[in-house]
């Protein structure tokens, strides 16, 4: 139970501050922290949690990482459903606590495409472009994957794992760089889900994709490592 609070706390801490940056403090006039201020959120979001919780649970914070894990041999299929339930209730519990902050300030308009940082695609939200759902999908796909290598690497058992948050927090950090523009970011599902709930419309008639590509790329980033990255005994020995 307790790797369920974990998994709980972490998703909802990833949610609070990194959408939550984005909600409040992305776009303010002069002071704003704008897109790196928001991809740097996310990043310390997974940083600080992987060392307040991730002795506990593993620190996923994110159902594509799960899936990703499993199938690199590193996670239980037994947990799988558990963990993703834990992940997604954190999430939601993150954006309703978001959703009633902003509301304290009046009227809040979910309407744009983008709006309460949710994911998007085939909508011209940065610099007047539009991304495809294919181009949507290869990112999201993608970013995904080397976020499981990245993980699966720096918490390998010959890797110096005392460094392992900064890795994948960094990480995450990057990835965010690279596709606010493009998808406004999800490889995460529970982060995709927990904004789309609140605010409807086209962000839950998108939110499909948003699950399968991040969960594609896990999977196939974890396998990636398992057959092709992962050391083995032999070749350590020889």
């Amino acid at each position: 139970m307790k790797k369920l609070f974990a998994e709980f706390f972490g998703t909802f801490w990833l949610v609070f501050g990194g959408c939550g940056s984005a909600v409040f403090a992305a776009g303010v006039p002069d002071i704003g922290i704008g897109l790196l201020g928001v991809a740097l959120a996310f990043g310390l979001t997974v940083l600080t949690m992987a060392y307040a919780v991730g002795h506990i649970s593993g620190g996923h914070f994110n159902p594509a990482v799960s899936f990703g894990l499993l199938a690199g041999g590193r996670f239980s299929a037994k947990d799988l459903i558990p963990y993703v339930v834990a992940q997604c209730l954190g999430a939601l519990a993150a954006a309703g606590c978001l959703y009633a902050i902003l509301n304290g300030a009046g009227v809040v308009d979910f309407s744009k495409p983008g709006a309460f940082a949710t994911n998007f695609y085939g909508e011209a939200v940065y610099n007047g472009k539009a991304f495809s759902m294919g181009a949507a999908f290869l990112a999201e796909f993608l970013l995904t994957a080397f976020f499981l290598i990245v993980i699966m690497g720096a918490t390998d058992k010959w890797a110096n794992g005392k460094f392992a948050g900064i890795a994948i927090g960094l990480a995450l950090t990057l990835i965010h760089l690279i596709s606010i523009p493009i998808t406004n970011t999800s490889v995460n599902p529970a982060r995709s889900l927990s904004q789309a709930v609140f605010t409807g419309g086209l962000a839950m008639s998108q939110l499909w994709l948003f699950w399968a590509a991040p969960i594609a790329g896990g999977i196939v980033g974890g396998l990636i490592y398992k057959f092709l990255l992962q050391r083995d005994t032999a070749e350590v020995t020889d």
